[in-house]
């Protein structure tokens, strides 16, 4: 369970809290000029709502983290996983970190290149030529079986757990939030799209991103064409489920099911807390 943080206005509400409140100003003159409201002492209350801030917030961007690591890890804490290794037998080698780059799919190689351009001589800096030549595959070759162990090696050091930071965004969370943006769609649809693309990989085939936003697209408009954004989510997580169910590995739908569709039937587009799901049977709650 999170521990409940404390919540500051953000800046922007508080400026527009002193804008309402300097407006109220000459009504209250010409209420008690007309024996109004302040003439008689009364106080007029201007009710200012902060305008929704997107997933690149510090706060919602935490929260995006911590539901990605309660299905791919079973657990809130995604800092953990910087650590985490293991072969899921899904066909993509070994699967890694804290967004599971993996083995055979080309995103781990581009972590440990990133890596070693900031650290050489770095204890992953050997597999290099074997991450090459499995890219792609399930093999294993040239990996182990130290691999594991030097990887959990690698994760105490800042350099490589800023790395990892670094490719999950330029990869997977800044390209997920930018269209998301785009197609018009608030914190929810961010974090939707953010949790496919970390799934299904960025491509364009019909069980990649590209391809699912696309299928999602022929049933429904995005808000930026006009649509209805709850129209759209569901098209899009149809969809997504579809893709899901194409792999043995992915079968088990409740981070769709128990998880982003409870949020967009309740109505939170804008990723608010308090959150309650759940992803494999096992329940979560993110409070404040």
């Amino acid at each position: 369970m999170k521990d409940p943080l404390i919540r500051r206005t953000p800046r922007r509400a508080a400026l527009l809290l002193v804008a309402a409140a300097a407006a109220v100003l000459p009504a209250n003159a010409a209420g008690a000029a007309a024996g109004g409201p302040a003439a008689t002492g009364e106080t007029v209350k201007v009710t200012v709502k902060a305008a929704p801030v997107d997933l690149t917030d510090p706060k919602k961007k935490e929260i995006a983290m911590e539901l990605v690591s309660s299905a791919e890890n079973s657990s809130l804490d995604w800092k953990a996983q910087y650590k985490y290794i293991e072969d899921i037998d899904d066909g993509r080698g070994y699967t890694a970190g804290i967004i599971g780059f993996c083995s055979g799919t080309g995103d781990m190689l581009d972590l440990l290149e990133l890596y070693t351009a900031r650290k050489p001589g770095n204890v992953l800096a050997r597999y290099l030529p074997a991450l090459r030549k499995v890219n792609g595959t399930d093999s294993h070759q040239g990996l182990d079986p130290n691999f594991p162990k030097d990887w959990r090696a690698a994760a105490a050091d800042p350099v490589f757990q800023q790395a990892q930071n670094d490719e999950r965004d330029r990869v997977y969370f800044n390209p997920a939030v930018a269209q998301a943006k785009a197609d018009g769609l608030r914190a929810l649809g961010q974090f939707v799209y953010y949790d496919a693309i970390v799934m299904h990989g960025p491509g364009t085939d019909p069980v990649s991103f590209g391809g699912i936003r696309k299928t999602a697209m022929k049933k429904a408009k995005t808000p930026a064409q006009g649509g209805d954004e709850v129209a759209y989510l569901n098209a899009f997580l149809d969809a997504r489920k579809a893709a899901m169910k194409t792999e043995e590995a992915h079968s088990d739908t409740s981070r769709v099911d128990t998880a982003q569709r409870v949020f967009l039937k309740n109505g939170n587009l804008d990723l608010d807390p308090p959150l309650r799901w759940k992803v494999y049977g096992d329940s979560y709650q993110i409070l404040s």
